[in-house]
């Protein structure tokens, strides 16, 4: 089992959140439906200029690219790890699942708690388990959309258990409208430190004709080494031609698409435009998406046809080990407090915080991420409130007791 790893994007904010109605790149994230598997209407995830978004077809060829190309094998096979129906009893596919209104829930963590973030997070207690109806001892990640809040929230190793709380070797959570980068050298839940849901090939975009963005995909062996988006490294080999995480392979453009079929050609044409990036070790040119009874498993077979030599590495630049890991200052918190400080049952306070050089702000036990300087609370309980800011540099925290009469 590899140790999931930590993201480097650089985003612009080019969309606006006023409370529930936050919106992503093409259009408001109320337009998402719900449930598993729920198209998302034109809602992209992330600014136009995030990494998974921008167009790498005219940017230059890696001086290494050739002699990375052979490390992995220039025959190796193109391969599509998702499709329709079951394999040996589980999905094809890393699933995800829309919500609205759901409860914030605690997560328990197993593994990289003090990398991931507290929570707590709306995870369903049906959410779906990557391998469902029988997971296993895989990957298992969980990916849920939160529709009104535009947040997604991302767990590695998850597990729910019987009190409808999940535990999980890590979680990540991602602002699907704004500027966000995981400390340098922590995990998320993938071993690059990217979030996984918009690397995946979906269904609803594939029949829509375009997808608008790169894909996941794994490689064998990786070396101790990123490079953007990615900040932080699972290495397995030692080889300087082994992948740094982060590195994206495009398809050359002289590489013919056009007698593939449908749902084939409208990867390639992706794979020719945005590329795919490499964000976990695995199994060499596998490419992520989503299980979907819809996909037609003849027509992704013919991704096979397609062997890496077929494919370039677009320009590592830079590539961070660790002699060269950006070091920064941590974000400050100047105040976190609470009025009034003492209430009875169920009774509301406000709790403020003053902070610079955060990225985005959490309160924890409840009600978990935050979007602002100061949220409600009605606690039942004299409780200790948990601030957590994180910026790309490390996370700072503090704490207020509300007593409860």
């Amino acid at each position: 089992m590899r140790k999931p790893v930590t993201l480097l994007v650089t985003l612009t904010l080019l969309a606006v959140c006023l409370g529930s109605t936050a919106r992503a790149q093409s259009g408001s994230c109320a337009n998402m439906a719900l449930g598993q598997g729920a198209a998302l209407n034109g809602v992209v995830p992330f600014p136009a200029d995030n990494a998974w978004n921008q167009s790498i077809a005219t940017a230059s060829v890696d001086p290494n690219s050739d002699a990375i190309i052979n490390f992995i094998g220039a025959t190796t096979p193109l391969h599509p790890d998702f499709g329709a129906g079951l394999y040996q009893g589980n999905s094809i596919g890393i699933p995800y699942v829309v919500v609205s209104g759901a409860k914030a829930i605690k997560v328990a963590f197993t593994a990289y708690g003090d990398e991931s973030d507290p929570g707590p997070m709306p995870i369903p207690k049906d959410a779906p388990i990557e391998g469902f109806p029988n997971p296993g001892s895989g990957d298992r990640h969980v990916l849920v959309l939160d529709r009104d809040n535009c947040w997604l929230y991302e767990l590695f190793g998850a597990h729910v258990l019987k009190n409808g709380n999940w535990s999980a070797a890590s979680a990540a959570l991602w602002d699907l409208v704004n500027d966000e980068q995981r400390p340098y050298t922590w995990t998320s839940a993938d071993a690059a430190g990217l979030p996984v849901f918009p690397g995946l090939a979906r269904y609803d975009e594939v029949a829509a004709g375009s997808i608008p963005h790169a894909l996941r995909f794994t490689l064998k062996s990786s070396r101790a080494a990123f490079t953007p988006p990615a900040s932080h490294w699972a290495a397995n080999s030692s080889d300087p031609h082994a992948a740094p995480m982060g590195m994206r392979l495009r398809l050359k453009a002289s590489y013919d698409i056009s007698g593939f079929p449908p749902q084939s050609k409208v990867i390639l044409a992706a794979l020719q435009r945005y590329g795919m990036i490499m964000a976990d070790n695995g199994s060499s040119m596998f490419i992520s998406g989503t299980p979907d009874d819809r996909w037609n498993n003849d027509d992704l077979n013919a991704l096979k046809m397609v062997p890496a030599s077929a494919f370039e590495v677009v320009l590592m630049d830079p590539i961070y080990t660790s002699n060269n890991v950006p070091q920064g200052q941590n974000p400050t918190i100047s105040s976190f407090t609470a009025n009034p400080k003492t209430v009875a049952k169920g009774m509301p306070v406000t709790l403020n915080w003053s902070v610079t050089n955060g990225e985005y702000s959490i309160v924890s036990p409840q009600p978990g991420v935050a979007r602002g300087s100061s949220v409600i609370v009605s606690p039942t309980k004299t409780t200790t409130y948990t601030l957590t800011e994180t910026n790309k540099y490390g996370r700072t925290t503090a704490k207020v007791q509300v007593v409860v009469q």
